[in-house]
């Protein structure tokens, strides 16, 4: 296990990308506290306000949810995300995007909101950013527990 001082200084923007809403989440420059930023429709206008934010918290680096199958095996879901990424990565070129398994974020952030006592029409409206800081926070305990920045590395095929 390694300690706080192996974390890579820098913030980080999750992004959990569904078929409706995007939520995105961000941390702090050490990597310590993820935090909800906000939710953004997944329509014409989502990539611009993506950049945005992007401008906004200069991050070090992109998370994007990886949906996998329980079982870890990649399906539809997974190879759209990785189509997504591609449009990320030519659209913020130098910005590195990695690819993190996002398996039970959005079950565990439904859980923790009802925990906290939020009724089921009001989680619709912060389900995703929720769903982001579960990722995000997943990303950060597996760099500090390893010393590795999370997930995998997106690289775009050349065809």
């Amino acid at each position: 296990m390694c300690d706080d001082s192996d974390m890579r200084i820098g913030v980080r923007l999750a992004v959990d990308w569904g078929k409706a809403r995007i939520g995105v989440a961000a941390c702090d420059q050490e990597g310590i506290l993820a935090y909800p930023v906000e939710t953004v429709g997944n329509d014409e206008q989502a990539l611009d306000r993506l950049a945005s934010l992007i401008r906004e918290y200069q991050p070090i680096e992109l998370i994007l949810g990886l949906p996998k199958a329980l079982t870890g095996a990649e399906g539809l879901a997974a190879s759209a995300m990785r189509e997504v990424a591609a449009v990320i990565a030519k659209a913020f070129p130098g910005l590195d995007i990695r690819l993190v398994d996002e398996r039970l974020t959005t079950v565990s952030a439904a859980k923790s909101l009802r925990a906290a006592g939020r009724k089921a029409k009001a989680q619709r409206e912060i389900i995703d950013q929720a769903a982001a800081v579960a990722l995000l926070t997943g990303a950060l305990e597996s760099e500090k527990q390893t010393g590795l920045p999370p997930g995998d590395k997106f690289i775009e095929e050349i065809s």
